[in-house]
């Protein structure tokens, strides 16, 4: 089960992607584990060294109680240190920013959500990404 964040590379101009683990509540995981995720809006950023995720909307799980998650909440997201030093310090520069892709569930049952150092694209670079993928799907097409 992969929920993608169809937006982002229309949006962005991804250029490094990090694996990172989730903290999430027992309600959080089970809710994803029924692929209930939006990623409208949501980034990452940095408070004191630790990188946080915001505006990630997992729902509330059907069968939870009065203990259910906010489904807005920020989630930290591990990554060793010599991956968060090297996002910190490139966020630093002008235009990059932390961008979920896609969450996943892993072999061994955890979530993972799959992040990217991106760079906003102008208007210009959204029309090329459109006539790139009209073309592939002309070739796609004519080879079927």
């Amino acid at each position: 089960m992969e929920i993608f964040n169809r937006s982002a590379t229309y949006e962005f101009a991804v250029s490094d992607k990090f694996l990172a683990g989730m903290v999430l509540t027992g309600t959080e995981i089970k809710s994803l584990r029924q692929g209930k995720a939006s990623f409208t809006d949501a980034f990452c950023y940095f408070v004191k060294g630790e990188l946080f995720l915001r505006n990630l909307h997992i729902a509330e799980y059907s069968h939870g109680n009065i203990t259910n998650h906010d489904p807005l909440r920020q989630r930290k997201l591990l990554l060793n240190k010599r991956e968060l030093h090297k996002l910190e310090t490139r966020t630093r520069e002008k235009g990059f920013t932390i961008i979920p892709l896609k969450i996943f569930i892993n072999e061994a049952g955890f979530a993972k959500l799959e992040i990217a150092l991106a760079k906003g694209k102008k208007i210009h670079d959204k029309r090329q990404s459109i006539r790139e993928r009209e073309t592939d799907r002309e070739i796609r097409r004519k080879m079927e």
